[in-house]
């Protein structure tokens, strides 16, 4: 199936909530009214509840407790607020996926995200850009999934969908792969530039330091998923990429915190 046809698919395109959209469209806006933001996403009942206990949870350290989605704009800022809702929002926008373990792929892409902010910070990148790709950056696993789950489960028995063999096999079988697909989608949904760009280039991320934090983390939360031992990890340590972004020898095993303890706080975002 043509990567045209995959997306004309009915069961492929995920429904994000109407907010999500509009946060969407607020990154090209100069200035943004942070109450007319806070009142579309109290509009939600869902996203809004989602949002208060994540703005309480033990992530956040704030010092009071935050009771209206107004107060969580305040305390934790609009940015943050928006990483949090359109994070959600994609999550919400995938109930069942045939051949997916959504429960298992939504941790690997939290654990990517809090990975990237992570490497983001430590380069000089930005942090709330690096986990929003990061959350999102194997999204195009469940379009695939979702719009043709026959090819895709047959697929899973060569490559399952962490495998570090995914990406080729996808390419070998269907012209393209859920990198390419992932950044499609972000240009359907309307997101800036960077983001399809970003995430087309995180295979092979070359001059782009932003896709490399990607690679990096999403890297990081494979050797999780996949439970490797140190020398199956040094054999597949990505040094080229490492090395781009001027980081320490290992440094994503000898000095990146335990990515459970990274995301401490911020399971709510994937239920």
């Amino acid at each position: 199936m043509k990567l045209e046809a995959l997306f004309q698919h009915p069961t492929a395109l995920p429904t994000a909530p109407k907010v999500v959209d509009e946060l969407i469209s607020s990154f090209d806006k100069a200035s943004v009214s942070t109450e007319e933001i806070a009142k579309k996403i109290s509009a939600d009942p869902v996203l809004s509840a989602k949002l208060l206990r994540l703005a309480n949870s033990a992530y956040y350290h704030v010092s009071r407790s935050i009771g209206t989605v107004e107060d969580a704009v305040l305390m934790l800022g609009f940015v943050t607020v928006r990483t949090l809702v359109i994070s959600s929002g994609m999550v919400s926008g995938f109930k069942t996926v045939p051949g997916m373990d959504l429960r298992q792929f939504w941790r690997y892409s939290l654990r990517t995200a809090v990975g990237a902010k992570w490497i983001a910070r430590h380069t000089k990148q930005n942090t709330d850009l690096a986990f929003t790709i990061g959350m999102m950056h194997a999204i195009g696993q469940l379009v695939i999934h979702a719009g043709m789950p026959e090819q895709a489960q047959q697929l899973d028995k060569i490559a399952a969908p962490l495998d570090e063999r995914r990406l080729d096999a996808e390419l070998a079988s269907f012209g393209y792969n859920y990198a390419d697909v992932g950044a499609e989608l972000a240009r359907r949904w309307k997101f800036p530039e960077i983001f399809s760009s970003t995430i087309s280039a995180i295979p092979s991320p070359d001059d782009d330091a932003l896709a490399a934090v990607v690679h990096l983390a999403a890297w990081r939360a494979r050797v999780d998923e996949n439970k490797l031992g140190s020398e199956e990890i040094a054999a597949v340590y990505p040094t080229d990429v490492a090395d781009s972004l001027g980081l320490e020898d290992n440094a994503l095993i000898d000095e990146m915190p335990p990515l459970d303890e990274l995301s401490a706080g911020l399971d709510e975002l994937i239920k």
